[in-house]
């Protein structure tokens, strides 16, 4: 029973760890938290799963956890020194070719969407992940219309840090 169980858990992760990696990606810096934060959604996921009854889809789930596990975990890493980030340092040559344009605006979006709290940072993930409202909700335990409201928020927060 137990075999069959973490097997099961073992392909339910491979075949949805992009939404951990994602999860990861938005709140880390680096490849070794990235690595470090994704052992500890998996931890917790396999913790959780044996108590996953299907009210809601596996997917759905797993971004909770997911994000609860980074939220908890980011709200811990505030208090540690900020370091500088290795990957915000541009060493890279470019072609003269070579059109970085929407390279450029992908960073500047992730960058402004690391500039938001822990719960505005879940809810337009969930919306870029194109996620409705109801789903976000559930994901987030919070109302549909909250997740709206909170949404028109968090847009115009975003709009604030690009153009400020």
């Amino acid at each position: 029973m137990k075999k069959e169980l973490e097997h099961k858990f073992v392909t339910e992760l491979e075949n949805n760890q992009n939404i951990v990696h994602k999860v990861c990606r938005l709140y880390t810096n680096d490849r070794d938290s990235h690595n470090d934060l994704f052992q500890e959604i998996t931890i917790q996921l396999w913790k959780a799963y044996p108590k996953f009854r299907g009210d809601s889809k596996l997917s759905t789930w797993m971004y909770r956890v997911a994000l609860n596990t980074a939220i908890t975990l980011y709200r811990k890493s505030k208090k540690r020194v900020k370091t500088q980030d290795y990957e915000s340092v541009n060493f890279k040559i470019k072609a003269d070719d070579y059109d970085d344009t929407q390279e450029r605006q992908l960073k500047l979006m992730y960058d402004a969407v690391k500039q938001l709290g822990d719960i505005d940072k879940a809810l337009i993930f969930l919306y870029l992940e194109d996620k409705d409202y109801s789903e976000i909700a559930e994901t987030l335990g919070i109302t549909e219309v909250n997740a709206r409201v909170k949404m028109n928020r968090v847009k115009k927060k975003l709009r604030t840090i690009i153009n400020p």
